[in-house]
């Protein structure tokens, strides 16, 4: 056996507290370590110096003034204790509150005007498909629109519905 190993069961070794096993395993140790048989001694030695040493006997308020001690620490609390109301926890929560109804309750900057409404019912098409204009790659690939070209021999009903849906549209 190791004397690190040793070292730990020395008192209870000493006191007497190890079992056979142990106990003879330690006196095999002990007979070839001089080291560890020198601590046996000197721990020896203390335990006799405390045994000569007069036992002091306790005042007979000692026991009641020791549970009085016990009662008067505070109790541990447990993970739910952060769930009681303490002064700080409402400080920052009533600010938190504050916080929140004022910034709710500022003003925007600038309110929308009918034409910026239109405006932005215009473009939002545009915005919609921003991800297509972004890339003009595939934009200029595709052929130039072809214009009608206007033979006057087409139906007059025709040429009459045309340019009323053309003035509709100018309008809007």
């Amino acid at each position: 056996m190791s004397c690190k190993r040793m070292e730990n069961k020395i008192v209870a070794y000493v006191d007497g507290r190890l079992k056979d096993s142990e106990r003879l395993e330690m006196e095999k140790h002990l007979s070839a370590c001089r080291a560890c048989q020198l601590r046996v001694n000197e721990f020896r030695a203390v335990a006799g110096f405390l045994d000569e040493l007069p036992q002091i006997e306790p005042s007979a308020a000692f026991d009641v003034r020791v549970r009085a001690r016990v009662a008067a620490e505070p109790v541990k609390q447990g993970w739910w204790a952060w769930f009681t109301p303490s002064p700080r926890v409402a400080f920052a929560a009533s600010l938190l509150l504050l916080a929140t109804v004022w910034i709710g309750s500022r003003p925007t900057d600038r309110t929308l005007t009918a034409a910026d409404e239109a405006q932005i019912n215009q473009d939002l098409p545009v915005l919609e498909n921003f991800d297509v204009l972004s890339d003009f790659g595939a934009l200029t690939d595709l052929p130039q629109p072809v214009q009608p070209e206007d033979t006057g021999d087409s139906n007059p009903d025709q040429n009459q519905n045309q340019q009323q849906n053309d003035g509709q549209n100018q309008t809007m």
